[in-house]
């Protein structure tokens, strides 16, 4: 033992400047570091274990006796670098399981997890009272005596080190505790050179890491009592795999909570602290540790954590030899991280798409790591809303006709629905099993049809006819009407019959056919009902092709993919992009709004771990058409739904107003139908995920593929209805169906060029059909229009300007009670050269009069005077 005079000595020098002193001081070096390394000679070894006596000397003088620090300057020296190490250990919110839930009959379900590491915390008086003695009586049975540091067990830790043996624990629960929380700190890093680094600090076998680990546990037991250093203990405390914290740990090995643990479930929970990598009781085929020989090593470590409770006054000798018989038979029941356990309510890719959401959201992270550690640690609720009850209906539904696969096809199938002015998402169903491992299996996929590809993977399908909701927009937008008359007759479109504001649409012809209606001339609303491809063409080349584009970008209309931008040449009017059904149902319920479109959401709100409510994204809502605009494609889309519409089939006729359109593209490979209430829309699609099979030269449960659409959505859309209700839609006004009316003027005997120059001054889409008819005009001039002179018609309705062939005349008048020579004469006059003539009696009937020839007089003509007719057509007079 050395001693230091304090007062000086100047016939001789410091000590600290001896050559003798100034080595044996270097040897204090690594204790300054508070890292001592293994002697390698006798004599090192003698050294370094007079440092560990000092060592101890200096650690009972700061735990124990802070005031008497009268050992040297060495010790003095020592104690005041461990007091300057830092004391203060930031305790952060242990990682915690995040909970998914949705509606079911009004309650919340919880419907999956997720965890990085799965852990639940638990109060004081939710930690049965065998847990806390058992842990205390095995791991620290001087706890609640001494102080932060548990000396006994560090210095033969210490011993251990510098004789060149492994660095030993010796540690007390509270600095457990605090390795714990280090490493803890350590899982939340996502970089692995900073992991790795911190890992080193926070479990390195160093005696500078369990000198800080020391200081810290010193720290911790001035701010927190022995309670709650043990229940902090219990939470963190790893227990296998990824089981954290006695709550997890009661529920993974026996099914029950932390509370309910009996003795023995409780002694061997405990055990398992010990080594919970080799200790474990889930691995019954372990040779070493396995349910063929009783877990023998957890058993071994479990009899004597009990025979340290009895040996502590914990529990009786015959508690401990009744826990002592008692077998080790551990119920595995394992909380699945992620969504695969929300199969069960067929909710799981809606619970991925929550999933993408939080990780998409800068609500929950600034960064994407941000973001993965929120929702795998953060320990949140996360209230959903789906609503169980339909999306039960919904898969039902889908599910009765849509198999998971089938032979020839690449077969999907999708419905999801969601609230007006919420944007809230009610439903959420495809026909295939949610499958997001590396290990395919037919009917399953981890491709979410009914959402984008940054939400599920999906890159979207072509719309078909369910487009023209946009195309009506626009036409209407552009001052159009609804009851305009269209010519539906032109089935080739030339590129330069359109106009295209914001896109080079330079091309060949573009072909139309009729898919599913067809006609000469009708109107909007009846083009609309039918689906007449060549009408909404026709329409295209009257209005900008780029202000469908726009409103359909104002209902929140965007490509489900970036590989599949949006488009705007003419054939986008019949639904070439490629949408998600979610971006459908959205801008069908925006339509239906009065024109608000609300963006879509999955979460209602958020409890963060400690019960506070955590930050949640709002729905946002837009003025995407004028209310009046929307009124009238909501007007003309319920003609759909309505007898003669291409889906009435699909009504469910519940009293609630409905609207919607249908849509097959072309060899009907994707088949829709999108619909909208005034309280909730839905988009059903039925289609080719890949590949290109007609979907009408399939059978589902005896219903056609092209019609199938239908027959699922009936029972949704029924189910919706009477949960939610209806009112009426709001009415169009007058200029929205009807249009300034104007009447069409009498151009015949006109030149076709101005009886079409005429017109259009008049705003009618006046168009020149080339085939004669019949007039009475001179051939070539206008023989009259269709619709006729003195009609009504709506600007911008079409109107067809006839060119006369000059074979046409009118029947003269004055015939009646002519002879038949006089009537004969009057008629090759007029330039009737077929004239055949009906006496009394002809066909042998006779009229009994007894008139001669001379006395018969003309009493009827077919076709009748005044009337136009082709001077080759046959004129019948009657005499009589």
């Amino acid at each position: 033992m050395f001693r230091w005079n304090a007062g000086p000595m100047p016939t001789r020098p410091p000590l600290r400047d001896r050559p003798r002193f100034a080595a044996f001081s270097r040897r204090f070096d690594p204790l300054r570091r508070y890292e001592i390394r293994p002697a390698r000679s006798r004599a090192g070894l003698i050294m370094q274990f007079g440092v560990v006596a000092l060592i101890a000397a200096v650690l009972t003088s700061a735990f124990v006796l802070p005031g008497f620090l009268g050992v040297g300057q060495a010790a003095a020296a020592a104690s005041n670098a461990f007091e300057a190490l830092p004391s203060n250990l930031e305790i952060q919110p242990f990682a915690q399981n995040t909970t998914v839930f949705a509606k079911k009959g009004g309650v919340d379900v919880p419907i999956a997890s997720f965890y990085a590491q799965n852990r639940q915390d638990v109060g004081w008086n939710d930690v049965a009272q065998t847990v806390k003695d058992a842990t205390v009586a095995a791991e620290d049975p001087r706890f609640y005596q001494e102080g932060a540091v548990d000396l006994l067990g560090t210095v033969r830790g210490a011993l251990s080190t510098v004789s060149g043996s492994s660095v030993q624990g010796g540690s007390s629960i509270t600095q457990q505790y605090v390795k714990n929380v280090e490493v803890e700190r350590c899982d939340a890093l996502t970089d692995e050179k900073k992991l790795k680094a911190c890992y080193a600090d926070a479990a390195g076998v160093t005696l500078q890491r369990k000198v800080q680990e020391m200081r810290y546990a010193v720290g911790l037991e001035k701010k927190y009592s022995k309670q709650q250093i043990l229940l902090g203990y219990l939470n963190v405390v790893g227990f296998g795999g990824t089981v954290y914290g006695i709550q997890a740990a009661a529920h993974y090995y026996f099914n029950t909570t932390a509370a309910q643990l009996t003795l023995p479930q409780a002694a061997t929970l405990t055990a398992i602290l010990n080594n919970p990598a080799n200790l474990r009781i889930d691995e019954p085929d372990n040779k070493d540790n396995g349910a063929a020989n009783g877990y023998k090593a957890t058993k071994e470590r479990r009899d004597y954590v009990l025979d340290r409770m009895e040996i502590n006054h914990k529990i009786t000798a015959a508690e401990r030899d009744a826990a002592k018989k008692t077998p080790i038979q551990p119920t595995i029941t394992p909380t699945t991280s992620g969504c695969a356990s929300a199969s069960q309510y067929n909710a799981a890719f809606f619970c991925d798409y929550v999933r993408d959401v939080v990780l998409n959201d800068p609500a929950y992270g600034a960064t994407a790591d941000d973001r993965w550690a929120t929702l795998n640690r953060g320990g949140l609720k996360i209230y959903t809303t789906l609503n169980l009850d339909l999306q039960a209906v919904a898969q039902q539904s889908l599910s009765s006709y849509i198999p998971p696969s089938m032979a020839g096809i690449d077969l999907g199938a999708s419905n999801v629905s969601m609230e007006l002015g919420t944007g809230r998402i009610v439903t959420m169903v495809e026909n295939r099993a949610f499958n997001n491992t590396d290990q395919p299996i037919d009917g399953t996929t981890a491709v979410n049809y009914n959402t984008d590809e940054a939400y599920g993977g999906s890159q979207g399908f072509q719309t078909g006819s369910t487009f023209k909701a946009f195309d009506l927009a626009a036409w209407l937008e552009a001052g159009n009407s609804l009851y305009d008359t269209i010519n539906a007759s032109q089935h080739d479109f030339p590129t330069s019959d359109f106009t295209n504001s914001c896109a080079d649409i330079n091309g060949p012809d573009w072909p139309v056919t009729n898919d599913e209606g067809s006609a000469s001339r009708l109107s909007v609303m009846a083009a609309t009902a039918e689906s007449v491809n060549t009408a909404f063409a026709k329409m295209g080349t009257q209005i900008d092709l780029c202000s469908i584009l726009n409103a359909a970008k104002a209902l929140g209309v965007h490509p489900a993919s970036s590989s599949n931008p949006l488009t705007s040449v003419p054939s986008m009017i019949l639904g070439v992009n490629y949408l998600s059904p979610l971006t459908m149902a959205t801008a069908y319920a925006g339509i239906a709004n009065n024109g608000v479109v609300c963006t879509p959401v999955a979460i209602d709100k958020v409890v963060n771990a400690d019960g506070s409510a955590h930050k949640v994204s709002p729905t946002t809502c837009t003025q995407g058409l004028q209310p009046n605009i929307a009124a009238g494609v909501t007007y003309a889309l319920q003609g759909v739904m309505r007898g003669g519409g291409t889906a009435e089939s699909a009504n469910p006729y519940d009293g609630t107003p409905i609207m919607g359109k249908t849509g097959t593209t072309d060899d009907s490979l994707q088949n829709w139908l999108v619909t909208s209430t005034s309280k909730v829309s839905t988009a059903t699609w039925v289609g080719n995920v890949s590949g290109s099979t007609p979907l009408r030269s399939l059978d589902f449960d005896g219903i056609g593929g092209g019609d199938v659409k239908f027959s699922i959505a009936k029972p949704i859309l029924s189910a919706i209805d009477g949960l939610y209700g209806g009112s009426a839609f709001t009415k169009p006004t007058n200029a929205v169906l009807y249009g300034d009316q104007v009447t069409i003027p009498d151009v015949s005997g006109k030149t076709p060029q101005e009886a079409q120059t005429l017109l259009q001054g008049l705003g009618l889409d006046a168009t020149i059909d080339s085939t004669p008819v019949d007039s009475s005009q001179p051939a070539g001039t206008a023989a009259g229009t269709d619709p006729a002179a003195g009609t009504s018609a709506n600007k911008g309705s079409s109107v067809t300007v006839q060119v006369s062939n000059g074979q046409s005349a009118s029947i003269p008048g004055g015939l009646i009670g002519k002879t038949e020579s006089e009537a004969k004469a009057a008629l090759t006059a007029a330039g009737f050269t077929n004239v055949t003539v009906k006496k009394p009696d002809s066909g042998g009937n006779g009229n009994g009069n007894g008139k001669s020839d001379a006395d018969l007089r003309v009493t009827a003509v077919d076709p009748a005077e005044g009337s136009a007719a082709s001077k080759s057509q046959t004129v019948t007079i009657t005499l009589g």
